[in-house]
């Protein structure tokens, strides 16, 4: 992974040039398609690309496809899987955005921002070993930050003959991680890349950054209110956890990752300050219970914010792929809250170890300098990259930040704002500048006498957060 450019590049096109299935089936099929102008029907000419379903759209054409992929993309003749990915098809004459979450992919037809601005078509992409884009048997040594990439890669390259305008990566969170990395690994495939809250883990085992962000986050009044209902929490723990027990016997979960309900409790109440500041605002602080609060209202409110199923087995096992990755090689901010060592009874508890299932192995890559070169990367050399963050947002208190010395970089803070941070968010004229520099990565045409505007109107059904994305405590 820290070989020099030159050979990525070079690996770049060896990929780009083996198929992993029949080439000689594939052509076949490309030879078919050629006679119709069809989207589908130019979309499943991409060898290895298979319909799983298409759904009816306004404005577009919505396709879920699997797409077969290398485990290794080191070594394609080993073994492949399929991959899903989506297309929201608006016309090959404009520009494409490629968009990840870093994990599931949502099978529900939406407009990320970028979309949404420049009017283009969208590709999304699932995260490798997210279920069901998961290798069988899974050789878990092969979910890396590279091999991800070069699943992008592979798509763009594939879909790039169909969709031949400019092309902006973009993803929230995780996704904003996975489209810095992908830029780093293969920047010549995008013209421009929009992360939003990307959490930008240099050194593992220096979290500082943390303790200096919920000292000053937000105003004194809230940071103490919440601070004080947290460790109320934990001191009605003997009311809590048979609490917690019996809801989990009623609902069938399980707690044998975390241990036991005892520490699903702590795993979950540990994180309440944190999860209050990733999704809400000082505006809301109001609404925060008082210490002196009934247990009930206590528990509500701890479920509210953390929800009490993450420490649950079932809540773990579909985040596998994440934990994994953050106990291996993209590291995690560890933060244990100092306020709460007089009532806290497992130190060190909260790791991605305890995420993960026992039989699959894992150590944390003390020796892997990815995070640091690709911090280096977007430092010194990076360019067209536009960085989005919420003032307020815990996950932000380590961003990625481009150097004096890149080209046509920024990073916009979105005031008082949290995880959900976007261009709509800043003050009028950085969202001004933002929305120019999407539209010009976009390759469009921007009136530079006037403001700057979406192209698009607002969509309810497209443009709305979808109801499946769960509110959780991950990036």
């Amino acid at each position: 992974m820290r070989k020099t450019l030159r050979w990525l590049l070079s690996l770049v096109v060896l990929i780009g040039t083996v198929g992993v299935g029949s080439a000689s089936a594939g052509a076949a099929t490309a030879a078919q398609a050629g006679k119709s102008t069809d989207i589908k029907d130019r979309i499943l000419a991409v060898p290895g690309m298979s319909l799983i379903e298409e759904k009816p759209v306004d404005g577009y054409r919505y396709f879920v496809l699997n797409y077969e992929q290398p485990i290794d993309h080191r070594h394609p003749g080993k073994g492949s899987f399929k991959q899903r990915i989506s297309i929201l098809h608006k016309d090959t004459s404009r520009p494409t955005v490629f968009y990840t979450g870093g994990y599931n992919l949502s099978t529900t037809p939406s407009r990320s921002e970028p979309t949404q601005l420049t009017d283009g078509n969208q590709v999304s992409m699932e995260y490798r070993f997210f279920t069901p884009s998961r290798p069988k048997p899974a050789d878990w040594s092969k979910l890396t930050i590279w091999q991800a990439a070069s699943d992008q890669h592979r798509i763009y390259k594939a879909l790039k003959r169909i969709y031949s305008k400019n092309w902006i990566a973009t993803g929230g969170s995780k996704g904003g991680m996975t489209a810095t990395y992908y830029r780093r690994f293969y920047p010549r495939d995008m013209d421009g890349t929009v992360p939003y809250v990307a959490p930008n883990d240099v050194r593992n085992d220096e979290d500082s950054a943390y303790d200096r962000f919920f000292k000053n986050v937000g105003t004194k009044e809230c940071r103490d209110r919440l601070n004080s209902v947290q460790h109320e929490i934990f001191e009605r723990r003997g009311e809590m956890v048979p609490r917690l027990k019996k809801w989990a016997k009623e609902n069938d979960y399980t707690f044998t990752m975390a241990g036991n309900a005892d520490k699903a409790f702590e795993l979950i109440a540990q994180d309440l300050v944190w999860g209050y500041w990733q999704y809400h605002l000082v505006d809301d602080c109001d609404q925060v219970p008082s210490p002196d609060a009934s247990t009930d209202t206590l528990y509500k409110w701890a479920d509210e914010i953390g929800g009490w199923d993450a420490g649950t087995d079932q809540g773990m096992l579909p985040y596998t792929p994440y934990y994994y990755q953050a106990g291996t090689q993209m590291g995690s901010p560890d933060y244990e809250e100092p306020l709460l060592d007089d009532v806290r009874k497992y130190p060190g508890l909260n790791t991605p170890r305890v995420y993960v299932p026992r039989d699959i192995p894992m150590r944390f890559n003390k020796h892997d300098k990815a995070m640091r070169d690709i911090d280096r990367w977007v430092r010194h050399s990076s360019s067209q990259m536009l960085y989005v963050y919420g003032e307020n947002d815990p996950w932000g208190a380590e961003p990625f930040r481009p150097g004096k010395h890149t080209e046509d970089t920024a990073v916009f803070w979105a005031p008082g704002q949290n995880h959900g941070a976007k261009i709509a968010t800043l003050d009028e004229d950085d969202r001004a500048t933002a929305t120019r520099m999407v539209l010009e990565f976009a390759g469009l045409d921007v009136d530079k006498g006037k403001k700057p505007k979406r192209l698009t109107a607002y969509d309810k059904k497209l443009d709305t957060p979808r109801k499946e994305e769960a509110r959780t405590l991950r990036p």
